[in-house]
């Protein structure tokens, strides 16, 4: 995996208005870089982008070396959409997720996926208030701003469909009434790379679902001596605030982000590059699903975001190749052929980047 800078000063400066844009460091394939190249702006949107940029220094404090991860937690909650986070047990997904959300100052929820879970213990079910004699709605564990599901494979096909549901419409239905997510809401899903047994995978329709796939990695050796460190000085993964994280944004403040990516101008060049990536994708002889329209659009979203968190307002292209594998390799299906010869599918994306020409 290739490391990146974690302060954004650190980042080489802006280059003159004349010059084409420097390409950033190379990302790991299947995560955001750690750090967009900061362009300080003045202004409102200036003071939220600090604020949310001051997010990875926190989360710092708890986690070591998933830098890379947290950039892509950030992008997803400026976009609305929902991460599905992979890594081996032990690397920091559940502190990572608590880090962020006691540095945003957002409620959090952690939810254990196991093949018991029904669909109502995810979204709420009606009881009998003893009090008054009659069915009241009682929330379930998705109302709240980050939600942390678990090892969100190994529970059955119906309970994954509710979590699923309420991700896309922001919402949950129940006895006939609807019932409003609140807001910001993001969901982490996680899942092992081992231990298959006895679980239930998300297919190819679901996968799509998620904005971004973010591979959570053993640290480096230097890290992980650093991990060590902390807990031989008294370090407890379950009081972040003991550690020195504390709220430097807010919901208001994600929210507030929202809006300004939403303003973030697209050339149609750069939303060509998009559609041509996608397409050499649906072309790809080792592959048997290419991206959907709906992959291109994730994509689109996501380097708007990565623009506006280095403070642009617009995209180019270095924006789309730094979010390209984070967003679509989830997406792609390999052919058995392609299974059988051993082919890894962040190689056949990386192909399928390089023989798209790059605008300039």
């Amino acid at each position: 995996m290739t490391e990146h800078p974690l302060d954004p000063a650190s980042a080489p400066p802006p280059p003159p208005p004349s010059a084409p844009p420097a390409a950033p460091p190379s990302a790991p394939p299947s995560a955001p870089p750690a750090s967009p190249p900061l362009q300080k702006r003045s202004g409102p949107d200036g003071e939220v982008r600090e604020r949310l940029t001051a997010v990875r220094h926190e989360v710092a404090k708890a986690v070591v070396g998933q830098d890379a991860a947290v950039s892509g937690l950030l992008v997803a909650m400026l976009c609305g959409g929902h991460v599905l986070m992979e890594g081996v047990p032990g690397t920091a997904k559940t502190l990572l997720v608590r880090s962020l959300a006691a540095s945003l100052s957002v409620e959090t929820r952690r939810v254990q996926f196991t093949p018991d879970l029904m669909p109502g213990d995810i979204t709420g079910s009606m009881v009998i208030d003893s009090h008054a004699g009659e069915l009241s709605f009682r929330e379930g564990p998705v109302f709240t701003n980050l939600l942390l599901a678990d090892e969100v494979n190994r529970t059955p096909p119906k309970t994954q469909s509710a979590l699923l549901e309420a991700m896309e419409e922001g919402q949950v239905s129940v006895d006939g009434t609807t019932h409003r997510l609140p807001s910001p809401f993001v969901v982490a899903a996680t899942q092992n790379p081992v231990e298959h047994e006895g679980t239930y995978p998300l297919p190819e329709a679901q996968l799509d679902r998620f904005l971004l796939k973010v591979v959570l990695p053993i640290p480096v050796r230097d890290a992980e001596i650093e991990v060590l460190t902390r807990h031989a000085a008294g370090f407890d993964p379950r009081d972040v605030r003991a550690a020195g994280v504390s709220a430097v944004a807010s919901g208001a403040d994600v929210e507030a982000g929202q809006r300004a990516v939403r303003s973030v101008q697209v050339s149609p060049e750069v939303a060509a590059y998009i559609v041509d990536i996608a397409r050499a994708t649906r072309e790809s002889p080792s592959l048997s699903l290419g991206v959907s329209p709906r992959g291109s659009t994730a994509l689109l979203r996501a380097a708007r975001a990565w623009a506006w968190l280095s403070g642009r307002d617009f995209v180019t292209p270095d924006d789309v190749k730094s979010l390209a594998h984070a967003t679509l390799v989830h997406r792609l299906g390999l052919r058995p052929e392609a299974e059988l010869e051993g082919v890894d599918v962040a190689q056949v994306l990386a192909s399928a980047l390089g023989s798209v020409p790059v605008p300039r």
